[in-house]
């Protein structure tokens, strides 16, 4: 810090002193201990207090000096209410000691009048340390998602988290002003409530169980007493049992498990055909405390989207291979979804849908073209024909259309291919009959297939990074409920003259593409799905490091549009 302001901060402090009652001097011992210790934090020297790092650098600053460098936590109460918040923060899959937890536990209940000026400075610190970190975390996610890739740009909307503080002390809402930073969609709160209920599994006996032949209906297993005991745990069997299947052989796969199994199976991702296979062991297998990382993974995620998603959105659940339509904040349609192939994966991120092309052609991406296309045409000179393939040189309006015949495609490589490679409308076509536009850095959008065939499977990777959709005429139909010039015949006439058509949406709508490998679905049921592109395993590595070194939270900003915000890939 400058010699300048280091002496206008003295005399800031000293001109508050002076000014206040003389029993308020008197209490203001505490004032020179704050003002050392955040001019210290101003001049970024890492400061510690009762051995625990100070995090919350800026916004620390900016508190204590709007509170005239005075102790803001002197009342017992809201100490308490805030030790209660810190330790019902691990619900949501944070943890408590980032926050100073164990010892705001202990300090909360010291009496003040018996420790010195500086330990009172301290401990008034810590506490307010506490809360910024904490709102910051709930607010955003305690992971920058930028250190998970460098590819995401977060929309959110940052509050004055020193103002919020003042606030709370002044209104003595602690508890409620922190619960306000946590993202407000009820699918978070419904997460929370699910990890609630496998907390208390946590500890309990829960050996992999032996591998074996696949138990059908009727079938006897030694391992079925086991496999009944955890699916009674975790809620698939219910508790007490029905007393009309009541279970007389534990070793049997009788009627009471004609309905369970099938339907543990598909809240795991699987062919719910019955059969306990080694998919349905495995999953079986999986260990409370692996459930809990995989629910405090998306908790992560959904506090890097903006608290509020709006009415109107589509939402995009890469790992669950699903898509949303919310209408003024109801489920309008859902559809299966393909993605992208772990080594073409699709990214995470934010933007709006604005238009929609029907018929649309498809100009094949170079990556695509040098790396797919390429090695199939030299196998096979039929085959741009076959697929209805038109090549071009150059681009745009210049852009001439070449004879394939007249190419040594044989001479061709990635350093040396002049060409565009371009797919007409038609029934072969690889985006089907609608794409669905939100222009952004990575030319992904959601589209019709041909394939209809793939989403028949369970795990549905099988795409280059776009989104094929099962459901693109419903989509669309809905997206352009609201001109009055579109309507399902319009769509089908134009559909048969397989012209390209470009329809502009009244409104453009919000459309979120995420990755949750944890959700709470519309009947209450906990769904698990597996980590297809790995990307838990690398959030969870950071969400469980302890907060060392320096913590920048957000100066407050104006949130305007929805920006694209690229995400943990």
């Amino acid at each position: 810090m400058s010699k300048c302001k280091h002496s206008a901060l003295a005399t800031l402090a000293t001109m508050i002193i002076l000014l206040l009652p003389v029993s308020s001097v008197t209490a203001a011992g505490l004032s020179e201990p704050l003002v050392q210790r955040i001019e210290a934090l101003e001049a970024g020297q890492p400061v510690k207090v009762l051995g625990e790092p100070l995090l919350a650098r800026d916004a620390l600053r900016r508190f204590y000096e709007n509170h005239g460098f005075q102790p803001a936590w002197s009342s017992p109460g809201p100490r308490r209410e805030l030790v209660e918040a810190i330790r019902q923060i691990a619900n949501d899959g944070l943890n408590p000691a980032d926050y100073h937890g164990e010892f705001l536990s202990d300090l909360a209940l010291r009496a003040r009048d018996e420790l010195s000026g500086d330990m009172q400075a301290d401990i008034d610190l810590l506490f307010t340390d506490a809360f910024l970190l904490a709102a910051s975390h709930l607010l955003e996610g305690k992971v920058n998602p930028q250190t998970i890739h460098a590819e995401w740009n977060a929309s959110r909307k940052h509050r004055d988290l020193a103002v919020t503080l003042a606030e709370a002390l002044r209104n003595d809402t602690i508890a409620a002003t922190l619960d306000s930073f946590r993202p407000t969609h009820p699918a978070y709160a419904k997460l929370k409530e699910a990890r609630n209920r496998l907390t208390p599994l946590l500890g309990h006996p829960w050996l992999p169980i032996v591998d074996g032949p696949s138990i059908h209906p009727g079938d006897q297993d030694p391992r079925l007493p086991e496999i009944r005991r955890r699916l009674t745990a975790l809620g698939d069997i219910p508790a007490p049992p029905d007393p009309e299947t009541a279970v007389t052989d534990p070793t049997l796969y009788g009627k009471d498990l004609d309905p369970v199994i099938p339907n543990f199976q598909a809240r795991h991702g699987l062919e719910p055909d019955g059969i306990i296979g080694r998919g349905t062991l495995s999953a079986v297998n999986l260990m409370p405390v692996e459930r809990i990382r995989q629910i405090d993974a998306s908790l992560e995620r959904w506090r890097w989207l903006p608290q509020s998603l709006g009415d109107d959105y589509v939402i995009v659940n890469i790992a669950g291979f699903g898509l949303q339509l919310v209408l003024d904040g109801r489920e309008a349609l859902h559809s299966r979804v393909i993605v992208g192939q772990p080594y073409r994966q699709t990214p995470v991120f934010s933007d709006r849908i604005r238009y929609l092309v029907f018929n649309p052609t498809w100009t094949v991406p170079r990556k695509l073209m040098i790396e797919d296309l390429l090695p199939e045409i030299i196998r096979d000179p039929a085959y741009l024909e076959r697929q209805d393939i038109s090549v071009y040189q150059g681009w745009g309006t210049d852009r001439q259309k070449i004879d394939p015949a007249a190419i040594d495609w044989s001479s061709l490589s990635r350093d040396n291919f002049p060409y565009q490679l371009v797919q007409e409308p038609g029934p072969l076509n690889a985006l089907g009959q609608v794409k669905f536009m939100f222009p952004n850095p990575y030319a992904v959008y959601l589209h019709d297939t041909p394939g209809q065939y793939l989403f028949g499977r369970q795990e549905r990777s099988f795409s280059s990074g776009c989104i094929r959709v099962e459901k693109p005429m419903e989509l669309a139909e809905q997206l352009l409920a609201g001109a009055p010039e579109w309507n399902r015949g319009t769509i089908d006439r134009l559909l048969e003259k397989k012209t390209p058509v470009t329809a502009i949406l009244p409104e453009p709508i919000a459309i979120y593409i995420q990755y949750w490998t944890a959700w709470v679905d519309e009947a209450q049921r906990i769904q698990f799905r597996d980590d297809i592109y790995n990307r838990d395993f690398r959030l969870l590595a950071q969400l469980r490091q302890a907060v060392a070194g320096e913590h920048q939270l957000p100066t407050p900003v104006v949130a305007t549009d929805l920006n694209p915000a690229i995400g943990d890939q």
